[in-house]
């Protein structure tokens, strides 16, 4: 059973939260295109898809959590230090995208379909969608290093 939710995990941590890194890190050059270029219409669209990639992919990320808890609950090591350390960053990592990426994001569709934003804005959008991209990598360092791991590895 371990094996099938350790499985679970990785691939819903690969589908869901890949997606979301990806698309989120693509968005702030894809709104400065699209506050520079107000009648680009296809750059409106890009914008948007974006976002809905980020929206759709941050809630299907929900998944990588509840099966990482029953992995570890399976493998007894909800107490070992660095799970604890992992679920703080991952939790962190989803207030950054929930409170400060996709808000903006949002802000920035408005903004760039009634031709407005600004490169500041844009700036800041790429710092806050980093610090969530350095969290999400360092969650990922932790579980493949796990200090005290029986894998000899």
């Amino acid at each position: 059973m371990t094996k099938f939710l350790l499985a679970v995990h990785v691939l819903a941590a690969i589908v869901a939260i890949g997606p979301v890194t990806v698309a989120a890190s693509m968005f702030p050059p894809a709104a400065r295109h699209a506050i520079e270029a107000p009648d680009d219409v296809r750059a409106a669209e890009t914008l948007r898809l974006l976002h809905r990639i980020c929206r759709l992919y941050a809630v299907v990320g929900v998944v990588v959590p509840v099966f990482g808890f029953a992995t570890a609950s399976n493998m007894h090591v909800l107490g070992s230090a660095w799970l604890i350390t992992s679920i703080a960053l991952t939790a962190l990592a989803a207030l950054v995208l929930a409170a400060l990426v996709l808000p903006r994001q949002s802000a920035l569709v408005e903004m760039a379909g009634e031709g407005g934003g600004t490169r500041e804005a844009t700036v800041r959008l790429a710092m806050f969608t980093g610090v969530f991209n350095l969290l999400w990598a360092a969650v990922t360092v932790l579980m493949i290093v796990r200090p005290g791991s029986t894998t000899g590895a």
